[in-house]
């Protein structure tokens, strides 16, 4: 039973408290660019689910069973772009077999999930923190859900906000810009949570 009151505060922390895109500020550029449509933001945020949680699995690995052991981990950070570039053109030539009209859709940023610094950052908050090998896994898991749940609640609200009454001025990256903002504080208040 402890162990599923772990995890639970694992996800809640990864997914409401210390949320990458909110709390973090890290992987804004797909955040702001991929969350105009809602199918193209769970498209983007399965994407992302899926490279975080591999990203996570393997870059633990390299960590523990290469750099450290050889002595290199100022290696680290090329090690870590090195498979999280591996792992999106993998997702990216699925996502164009399997799903051509997404593929389209993410256009330019789905090969930007390599840069994304959202996957770099869990991979190597793993390391920082010392997680476990489950604890990098479900670490890189909820994150990508996190991450996947303020694109889509981002996405949903600019579809409204496109049949709304808004300015002129105030349209497109404005008004984008403001909602983010205010999701972010919405999401602030999940900080004084105690689990």
């Amino acid at each position: 039973m402890e162990l599923v009151g772990r995890i639970f505060a694992l996800a809640v922390a990864a997914i409401f408290v210390q949320n990458f895109v909110l709390s973090r500020f890290l992987g804004l550029c797909p955040y702001i660019g991929v969350s105009k449509k809602l199918d193209s933001a769970i498209g983007m945020g399965m994407a992302v689910v899926f490279v975080m949680t591999m990203a996570s699995t393997i870059t633990w690995m390299i960590q523990y069973f290469l750099l450290k052991p050889l002595h290199i981990e100022f290696l680290q950070t090329i090690a870590f772009i090195l498979t999280i570039a591996s792992l999106v053109q993998l997702v990216e030539m699925v996502i164009q077999k399997t799903a051509p009209a997404l593929y389209k859709s993410l256009g330019v940023f789905l090969p930007l999930i390599t840069t994304n610094c959202a996957v770099l950052g869990v991979s190597i908050l793993n390391i920082n923190e010392q997680l476990t090998f489950f604890g990098a896994i479900l670490n890189g898991l909820f994150g990508g859900l996190g991450f996947t749940l303020v694109l889509i609640l981002m996405a949903g609200i600019r579809e409204r906000l496109e049949k709304a009454d808004i300015p002129q001025a105030m349209r497109g990256m404005p008004i984008a810009m403001i909602v983010a903002g205010s999701m972010a504080m919405a999401f602030l208040g999940f900080s004084g949570m105690s689990l």
